[in-house]
């Protein structure tokens, strides 16, 4: 039965299918409604779930249905902040190119952005004991800002020179929490043979599973460098003042990682 009186909003369960929900108790504490429609009973101080319950050190998440488990009324009487590492499985997460995006923006003529992207890239990270790594390969050859002389240009000499340093990469020296669903990654840059720190900041998106059976995870972020910094110093002076190219890139990230361990049921 639904109690339509009043309601407290207690927690976030994250459940299996990657979606969120707040699930509420009704004003007399003897039931909590899930907008998912799976139902919550309160009994001698505890709530019985009447779901298969895996805790992730503070994370819920539910699979198919086994008798009510109790659950201490203390672990779901107040909000639940999200940790993304410990809710990674541990295992290796290779990037899907054909599901990812790994692009920039500048400023044009001061007026405007241009957006691109490189076309090809491969990478994987790893989860062990709450310790993760990253580690992404480039080819600067593929960059495509959807103008062929454009990007010839930013191939040459001028910019990526990518026929003498043909590899863009990034390899990671610490992932930080950074509150609810987000996660600080910082790392090396090597673009020329010039290797810089850059942070970057990823929001965790959720995970699914494809029609394939692979556990997907996803994640976006993004962080700005100065191109000069890694010896992209190419520029024109405009007439009106200005310059023709933004010193400074936002780079873009846009990450499906597949799993190497089993999805959750």
């Amino acid at each position: 039965m639904r109690v339509e009186a009043p309601r407290l909003p207690i927690t976030r369960f994250f459940f299996a299918c990657g979606h969120k929900s707040e699930c509420l108790i009704g004003s007399n504490g003897s039931e909590i409604i899930c907008p998912d429609a799976k139902t919550l009973s309160l009994a001698s101080n505890s709530y019985l779930v009447h779901l298969q319950l895996v805790e992730l050190s503070t994370n819920f998440l539910y699979s198919t249905p086994v008798p009510p488990i109790a659950v201490p009324l203390s672990l779901l009487a107040k909000e639940i902040t999200m940790s993304v590492l410990s809710s990674l499985p541990a295992g290796t997460f290779n990037i899907d190119p054909s599901h990812s995006r790994i692009g920039f923006s500048a400023r044009h003529a001061m007026v405007t952005k241009v957006r691109g992207a490189f076309n090809e890239f491969t990478g994987s990270g790893t989860v062990v004991d709450g310790v993760a790594t990253l580690n992404v390969d480039i080819s600067a050859a593929s960059i495509d800002t959807r103008n062929a002389d454009r990007d010839g240009h930013l191939q040459s000499g001028d910019f990526f020179d990518a026929a003498t340093f043909p590899k863009i990469t990034f390899a990671s020296t610490s992932f930080k929490d950074a509150g609810a669903d987000k996660v600080v990654v910082e790392g090396n840059l090597t673009i020329k043979d010039v290797t810089k720190s850059i942070s970057i900041e990823f929001e965790y998106t959720g995970t699914a599973t494809d029609p394939y059976g692979n556990a997907r995870f996803g994640f976006e972020g993004a962080s700005e460098i100065n191109r000069k910094d890694f010896g992209l110093v190419w520029n024109a002076v405009l007439e009106t003042g200005g310059v023709i190219v933004s010193e400074n890139i936002k780079l873009e990230f846009e990450i499906s990682a597949i799993a190497s361990v089993p999805a959750i049921a």
